[in-house]
């Protein structure tokens, strides 16, 4: 990476983390003087730029702030990026502030869903959807807390996934960016907010990335304040024809949106942890999952999964892994 920004001509510079990343790619912070830029640190063979910067350009053509790449080398997996400075959404949401911020956060993603061609993006469809929910069984389940499901176990969980799948798929297809919460969203003070992490974009449900923001992994805030912003959302998302279905529909089709986020999270943090030594992720699972039992005790359609998460009781068994 020195020797790349050395044959740029940078000089003089330190580099510092800039933050930690759920997946193999990492980011670096490039100071030179007054200057600043982010160094995007991605291993080819697992995580390729090229997504990365045709998303970038998709959201900045749309008017959102999306990092502008400077300088790439992509056979080294190396990019050098604008600097949205170290004021993450998570750092400062709070009673005082959260209503601007989100206010902020559900423009731009109505904006994405109103401004940006999809039709060239990967679909979200039942077979991702289906190998996200197997996360959920393989890594938490399996792997984390060493659960084999019986016989009628495995069949409710199977009936679970075709009810969480058939709903995502009933909802219209938007600009999905699949990762929209807030270690994702920067504070700026003009085009707030920054938007990172968006390189694994699809054509997907409308409801997704609402759930991501305002039923967040890493922070939560009271039922009654998530369905006014929700509301907020859906007022804008009628008026601009994004869909003609009655509130409580939204909100149903909002409900198991979430149930399937948060069951493919919960399966992505224990992997962070078997797999890549991250057991700080560990700490998101409690949250994540008081979410589903939530949504589950009020949707009949997850009655089956309510009665699943009472007989495998898996917050207990999680309780000595923390």
């Amino acid at each position: 990476m020195k020797a790349w920004l050395d044959s740029l001509g940078y000089r003089d510079y330190t580099l510092s983390p800039a933050s930690t990343d759920a997946s193999f790619r990492s980011y670096h912070r490039l100071d030179c003087g007054d200057l600043s830029w982010i160094v995007m640190d991605a291993p080819p063979e697992q995580e390729p730029c090229d997504k990365f910067i045709a998303i970038a350009e998709k959201l900045r053509m749309a008017s959102l702030s999306a990092s502008q790449v400077i300088e790439q080398n992509l056979e080294q997996g190396f990019l050098l990026l604008t600097d949205f400075g170290g004021t993450d959404y998570l750092s400062i949401l709070n009673q005082q502030t959260e209503a601007l911020l989100y206010k902020d956060a559900l423009s731009a993603i109505l904006q994405m869903q109103t401004r940006i061609e999809v039709s060239d993006l990967p679909l979200y469809d039942e077979a991702l959807l289906d190998r996200e929910l197997d996360l959920f069984h393989d890594w938490f389940l399996q792997q984390q807390l060493k659960i084999d499901l019986t016989q009628s176990q495995l069949e409710r969980w199977l009936s679970i996934k075709k009810r969480l799948i058939a709903n995502a798929v009933d909802q219209p297809r938007v600009f999905v960016h699949r990762d929209f919460h807030s270690r994702n969203l920067m504070k700026l003070d003009v085009g707030n907010p920054g938007i990172l992490d968006f390189q694994d974009a699809v054509n997907g449900p409308i409801s997704y990335d609402l759930v991501s923001l305002l039923r967040d992994c890493y922070i939560s805030w009271p039922v009654h304040r998530v369905e006014q912003l929700l509301h907020d959302y859906y007022d804008m998302a009628v008026a601009n024809e994004l869909t003609d279905v009655d509130f409580d529909r939204f909100l149903h089709w909002f409900n198991l949106m979430g149930v399937q986020r948060h069951l493919k999270a919960i399966g992505i943090f224990s992997r962070l942890n078997i797999r890549d030594a991250k057991p700080g992720f560990l700490r998101d699972i409690p949250r994540t999952l008081e979410y589903i039992r939530q949504v589950s005790a009020e949707e009949t359609a997850m009655a089956e999964l309510l009665s699943l998460i009472g007989e495998l009781n898996p917050g207990c068994r999680l309780k000595s892994l923390i």
